[in-house]
């Protein structure tokens, strides 16, 4: 049986509580200072709402974001309306204009973190997985085609430049799913 993914009332709550905490609360008024339109449009809380929606949920395009707030009921309820597409894509040009107020909010969120947490940043993690072809941005079919070719190849400042023959070295685990010649 096929089931939507639709985020849960859980999920709503967390966008509820995103947007009590004092640092959203102190960028909605300062963002509410920059209005001077007569049209009232939307409340500068439920775009800022959208905003976190679309970041928390990863959604690639303001009208999938505001396509899930208005059929999720706990969602509407949580930012307190379901905006527009139209109103989403000028709230982002509203906070590409006024960047350094949102830059000022993350600021002062990672200030807060940072109190809270004083151990934060001291250690870094890194993901070692392997990532077979995507990392070195080839396609694997295509990729094997040119090495066997001896075609140019697009470097990452492009300009083209043949491959050499692969070394006899023994593959490591990130690099038994490449082709020979991109190792």
């Amino acid at each position: 049986m096929a089931t939507a993914k639709v985020p849960s009332p859980r999920d709503a709550g967390q966008v509820a509580a995103l947007l009590r905490l004092p640092e959203i609360i102190r960028l909605v008024s300062d963002l509410e200072e920059t209005r001077w339109t007569g049209r009232p449009g939307y409340a500068i809380r439920v775009m800022v709402g959208a905003a976190i929606v679309k970041a928390i949920y990863a959604l690639p395009t303001w009208t999938r974001t505001a396509r899930l707030i208005a059929e999720h009921a706990a969602l509407r309820e949580a930012i307190g309306g379901a905006p527009s597409h139209w109103a989403c894509y000028r709230f982002a040009a509203k906070l590409r204009e006024h960047g350094d107020m949102l830059t000022a909010c993350i600021d002062r969120v990672l200030a807060t973190l940072r109190d809270a947490h004083p151990e934060m940043g001291q250690t870094v993690a890194i993901d070692g997985s392997d990532l077979p072809a995507y990392a070195n941005g080839q396609n694997t079919s295509r990729a094997a085609e040119h090495c066997a070719s001896g075609s140019p190849t697009l470097t990452p400042h492009g300009v083209t430049a043949r491959r050499s023959p692969p070394a006899p070295a023994a593959a490591t685990t990130g690099t038994r799913s490449m082709p020979s010649c991109a190792r």
